[in-house]
């Protein structure tokens, strides 16, 4: 929802991050709105090692996370696309499954990705979102991947600890 009430995230640094973008080529004026703004909200949080990437549509976004996550090198991934409704059901399949597949491998890899994936009744809606959501996704990549790494140091910890409490261990 445009203007929604996100709530206050803490002070986000991205300054040792990795961050990932797969950006849908369809709807171009948008997309490359949405990429302009997210660039410029991860670099202004700190972000400076950042691979972009381009896919002719949303369907082929996913495919592409995955073959980012594959490599084991980035701390957070981002989807960028948009589909615009039109007269036939393809805008509900396009919907479906490319939000389905960019939340599978986010999944499945136990990466966060950040999904800004457009989808609006009309090109209006499209234009009246691109900057903010292009900033959100910028925002949640940095976020999430210092949560996991937060919880990643949590998990290590409390298995040091058992280590110590158990010496048959």
């Amino acid at each position: 929802m445009q203007d929604a009430n996100k709530g206050q995230a803490e002070e986000l640094d991205g300054q040792f991050l990795h961050v990932g973008i797969v950006q849908a080529r369809f709807n171009e004026d948008i997309t490359n709105a949405l990429a302009k703004a997210c660039i410029a909200e991860l670099e202004a949080l700190g972000v400076s090692s950042i691979d972009h990437v381009m896919v002719p549509g949303a369907l082929e976004v996913p495919v592409a996370l995955q073959a980012m996550a594959e490599r084991a090198e980035y701390d957070a991934l981002i989807a960028l696309g948009c589909i615009i409704r039109g007269e036939t059901y393809h805008f509900e399949l396009v919907a479906n499954e490319s939000g389905a597949g960019v939340s599978r491998v986010s999944l499945d890899y136990n990466l966060p990705i950040a999904n800004a994936i457009l989808t609006t009744e009309n090109l209006e809606q499209a234009i009246a979102r691109q900057t903010e959501k292009g900033r959100d996704a910028a925002r949640v990549a940095v976020e999430m991947a210092c949560i996991m790494d937060d919880l990643a140091a949590d998990m290590a910890e409390l298995a040091d600890d058992t280590d110590e409490e158990d010496p048959a261990r």
